[in-house]
């Protein structure tokens, strides 16, 4: 995809989401970066299903801590992997404790070294508390990257550093949201719902779809 067209991209989403938000309910840094810890392989929806009643009774480092692994394990049994996240989470929040007094750091690099941290982790905790221009690539994004042709990586840190480099700064900071908002509802992994996608012209995916179910029909991208 050109500049141009990587522009004019942009510049379409933001007219159709102009305050882009994550779907995760958080109302603090800590407990954004635990919701997102806790959305690996997950979604959102039930994520806050469950951290709906956890945060009420932990919301910072130091309740969580207090909880231990099997008193979080009760809260977060319905969320895929909830073994090793629970275990994360207990650890990541002692760490906060002990060693960024209770606080959680606005760097992505200092953020990484939390247990179960990776880098979309932190730079959405980066983005959305922070509000840094970082865009972190989950499936969706990785997806819609490679699909048009926005950035095209055969690793989600190679998409994300394909994206920091193309996207014109004043779409840095709501890139993210953009995208993984795009790709959840339009640009499906199954099927694209190009008939109605306001860039399908810009994509340089094909066939596109240009009609649902048994109306479909496929055009080749412009």
């Amino acid at each position: 995809m050109t500049r141009a067209k990587i522009a004019e991209f942009y510049a379409r989403l933001s007219a159709e989401m102009p305050e882009p938000k994550t779907e995760l309910n958080f109302h603090s840094p800590y407990t954004l970066l635990v919701a997102v810890a806790l959305s690996a392989q997950a979604t959102d929806f039930g994520v806050n299903k469950a951290t709906g009643p956890l945060f009420k009774v932990a919301d910072t480092p130091q309740a969580m801590a207090a909880l231990g692994v099997e008193g979080l394990a009760g809260y977060i049994k319905t969320i895929g992997l909830w073994r090793n996240k629970a275990k994360n989470v207990i650890a990541l929040s002692q760490m906060l404790i002990d060693e960024y007094g209770g606080e959680v750091p606005d760097d992505r690099h200092e953020l990484q070294k939390l247990p179960g941290v990776g880098r979309k982790t932190a730079d959405v905790v980066c983005n959305e508390v922070f509000g840094q221009a970082t865009i972190a690539v989950d499936t969706h994004i990785f997806r819609v990257s490679n699909r048009t042709g926005l950035a095209i990586g055969k690793t989600a840190d190679q998409v994300a550093d394909r994206l920091l480099k193309v996207t014109p700064e004043e779409f840095r900071r709501g890139a993210h949201h953009w995208l993984i908002l795009h790709g959840r509802y339009l640009c499906k992994a199954r099927t694209p719902e190009c008939w109605r996608c306001a860039v399908a012209d810009l994509c340089g995916y094909s066939p596109k779809m240009l009609a649902p179910a048994a109306k479909r029909k496929t055009a080749t991208s412009k």
